[in-house]
């Protein structure tokens, strides 16, 4: 497979040898690329390919790959009514701190993740001005070039403005390499339009099509485009914001009408190495593992992995009690949306009411077969008295694709940050926004649709005696009582035909990121992790008193580092959110 990484290798010197030559001062250093040898075709790809290694967030000196990383488990996850930290209580105590809202200007994390997503803006920013200047590209691979770039500089800002109120855009128009003050810019505001200025140019100018698997098409760039549109579609108080999602709604249905894209028949198809760049991909971020090396592999969730072997580590990153209760369904098949949470999914004994069979395919529980492993027991938790007795699957490789490297929790399982079923749920958003009930629920039925292909149930296994690995299949039955339906009566509430919309983005995004910020983009935040709270404290103890405060953390604070290191002529360029 085609992944974008550059590695650069560390030369070690076997001696020092001395010199009195004025030469040896000027050499230019081992192991690092000289400004010199980019300015050349080949040069500018590598700058390119050094852009895209930044996306997965790993490879930043002096921090963890998971501070950075692009799936968004600790920002997005854990922060919400998805996710819990999990393991223990004493691991990675920076992260208890985000999962109880105590948002602080020192959090390692919320620093690393600045550091990170500002410096894939820099290697963008560098291809684009290298790219315009290089000698010996034709003009259609230099246009190539910079749409790419600038794609990916709207990926790493989109990045930075969900997480923070007021982030600094950087553009090719001031950043200079050769002086470190050409990025010290003011934060004055949200930078949507910047971000829809890059995606816009980008779809431009790349094709509908490409040779290699993770460069992005136009079509891409139209979705991340409409995403963009989509998160400016509610103000922070959850009103509508019309005319930006009437912006989003052509591109949402140009995706759809091209035929290129359609739901793969099984969900569990977009969690399974075999299974990369199907047909409902539309962008995903590549890795890649070999018998060598794990450097371009899943690094950053690689502590959000099962307690046992064959993972042995770490226990991170647990669903709530709350996401799991969200997956109950009635008698019909359908959700239930106002009281999902009255009732608990318990896992001492079987539980046979029905559920939505998306459930086994996004949580490890009790009972039931985990990805083809073994069967998920209390043993797959690190403190069962913490965090509780869930899992987290989604982003976990099947036996197939485990053990290609020295740990096998790295595995080359993309990052699907851009589906097609995304862009489904989407356009039903905006179709319930602007009065088109029947249209959205013809949508979402896409979505429940899928969710029911029979084929994609878990199977029932039993124990082996043998060894904690072996099980074997029960003929004909399923490991619990699945059932899911369409909504078959026509919506005609605005109200219900919203929540519905957004229940099932639940249901379907569960765990991959993407929660704490549509709560965000919807404006929901405060009352949905409240309520959040006030259950969730039953079963978790260290969230007893926990509140989530609004507007304040509604995104993060600015790290201190970041505010200091801009200062310019004696003052800093970027100011503090005013909520911190």
């Amino acid at each position: 497979m085609n992944s974008f990484r550059v590695i650069i290798p560390l030369l070690a010197m076997a001696t020092v040898l001395w010199s009195c030559s004025e030469e040896f001062l000027e050499r230019t250093p081992q192991g690092q690329i000289s400004t010199a040898s980019t300015q050349t075709p080949e040069g500018v790809e590598s700058l390119l390919i050094g852009a895209y290694a930044m996306v997965d967030g790993t490879g930043l000196d002096g921090q963890a790959p998971w501070n950075n990383e692009i799936s968004n488990w600790v920002f997005g996850g854990i922060t919400s009514d998805d996710g819990l930290k999990g393991t223990d209580a004493g691991d990675q105590p920076e992260q208890s701190f985000l999962e109880r809202y105590e948002f602080n200007s020192f959090n390692g994390h919320i620093r690393n993740k600045w550091r990170g997503v500002y410096k894939g803006v820099a290697r963008t920013n560098d291809v684009i001005t290298t790219a315009r200047n290089v000698e010996g590209l034709t003009e259609e691979r230099r246009e190539q070039i910079i749409a790419e770039a600038r794609f990916l500089r709207g990926i790493f800002h989109f990045e930075a403005q969900k997480m923070w109120r007021f982030p600094i855009y950087v553009g090719d128009d001031v950043y200079d390499i050769n002086d470190v003050e050409s990025t010290k810019v003011p934060n004055g505001g949200k930078i949507w339009d910047k971000i829809e200025a890059d995606f816009q140019a980008a779809a431009s100018v790349l094709p509908d099509n490409q040779a290699q698997v993770g460069r992005p098409t136009s079509y891409a760039a139209k979705a991340f485009l409409a995403k963009a549109k989509m998160y400016q579609g509610w103000d922070d108080s959850g009103n509508a914001v019309v005319s930006k999602l009437q912006e989003a709604k052509p591109l949402l249905e140009e995706i759809i009408n091209s035929g290129r894209y359609r739901l793969t028949p099984q969900f569990s198809h977009n969690f399974l190495v075999e299974t990369r760049n199907n047909e409902e991909s539309i962008w995903e971020v590549q890795y890649a593992v070999s018998s060598a090396t794990g450097d371009a592999a899943t690094q950053g969730v690689g502590l959000a992995h099962p307690y046992i072997a064959p993972w042995g580590c770490c226990g991170f990153y647990q669903a709530s009690q709350n996401l799991v209760n969200a997956y109950r369904t009635n008698e019909e098949g359908l959700p239930y949306l106002n009281s999902f949470d009255s009732e608990d999914v318990t896992y001492e004994t079987e539980y046979t009411k029905p559920l939505d069979p998306r459930l086994d395919h996004t949580v490890g529980r009790p009972g039931i077969l985990f990805k083809t492993f073994q069967i998920h027991q209390t043993d797959f938790i690190r403190d069962l008295s913490y965090a509780g007795p869930f899992s987290s699957m989604k982003h976990v490789a099947e036996p197939e694709g485990f053990g290609v490297t020295g740990w096998g929790n790295l595995s080359a399982n993309n990052y699907r940050i851009m589906r097609y079923g995304m862009i489904l749920l989407w356009l039903a958003e905006v179709e319930v926004e602007l009065g088109n009930l029947e249209r959205a629920r013809e949508l979402v039925n896409m979505i429940r649709e899928r969710a029911g292909n029979e084929e994609d149930f878990v199977p029932k296994v039993v124990q082996g005696q043998n060894s904690r690995q072996e099980y074997s299949f029960v003929d004909g039955e399923v490991a619990a009582n699945y059932k899911v339906a369409t909504y078959d009566d026509p919506w005609t509430d605005k109200d219900m035909a919203r929540q519905a919309v957004r229940y099932e983005t639940r249901l379907e995004f569960a765990m991959e990121g993407h929660r704490f910020f549509d709560l965000q983009r919807w404006g929901v935040q405060s009352e949905v992790l409240n309520a959040y709270l006030d259950s969730e404290e039953e079963h978790r103890v260290y969230l007893r008193g926990v509140t989530f405060d609004a507007p304040k953390n509604q995104y993060f604070p600015i790290p201190t580092e970041a505010i200091d290191r801009s200062i310019l002529n004696g003052e800093p360029t970027i100011t503090q959110d005013p909520n911190y």
